[in-house]
């Protein structure tokens, strides 16, 4: 029996993310990936059982790596603007030093796998963001709402300043670059979007 290579199996993890991003989940196949890494079909099988254990060992390694990259330095008992700050700072930390894998979470997010993806991880992360925002609320620092209104006003735009800085441009095709300023001052337009 063959052994694993440790370094041609970070290569097919490398591989696949970059393929999915590219051409979509629909667009993937093992035979691309081979391809793509320039191995045998059959050497993907020594490290995976099929198509949707290689995507799912991906995002759950990948997952771990983001809730501890959310919960770094994050404290629940923080004020709001403070936590939300903190939150901030560390997803768009994380986008920069994953860009690939932030976007291939977005191609799970809009797949069959979604569901999955979303319940293997980030329980950790749940559970110290219900505490804060348990706690903000108790203090009447913003008003009680759906988690999902919470989510689209809190974080949506710190994503899309994130695409638009990934991409290089913004919705009219205008050269855009994320700045600190820029950051920071949509920052606080979304703290005073928010508080009460």
């Amino acid at each position: 029996m063959r052994t694993r290579d440790n370094s041609k199996e970070q290569l097919v993890k490398q591989k696949a993310v970059e393929l999915m991003v590219k051409h979509g989940m629909e667009g993937f196949s093992m035979n691309k990936l081979a391809k793509e890494c320039r191995i045998s079909v059959a050497t993907l099988y020594i490290y995976y059982k099929d198509r949707d254990d290689l995507i799912m060992n991906i995002a759950a390694e990948g997952g771990t790596l983001f809730s501890d990259a959310l919960i770094k330095d994050f404290d629940p008992d923080a004020s709001f603007e403070a936590g939300l700050r903190v939150q901030w700072r560390n997803r768009y930390q994380f986008m920069k030093e994953h860009p690939q894998l932030n976007l291939f979470f977005d191609q799970l997010r809009s797949s069959s796998y979604q569901e999955k993806f979303l319940a293997g991880f980030l329980q950790e992360f749940k559970q110290m963001m219900g505490k804060f925002m348990h706690n903000v609320i108790a203090r009447g620092e913003i008003e009680k709402m759906p988690f999902e209104t919470y989510w689209s006003i809190a974080f949506s735009p710190l994503y899309a300043l994130a695409r638009f800085d990934y991409e290089g441009q913004s919705l009219g095709g205008m050269p855009f670059k994320l700045t600190d300023e820029v950051l920071w001052k949509t920052f606080g337009l979304v703290v005073k979007g928010l508080k009460k």
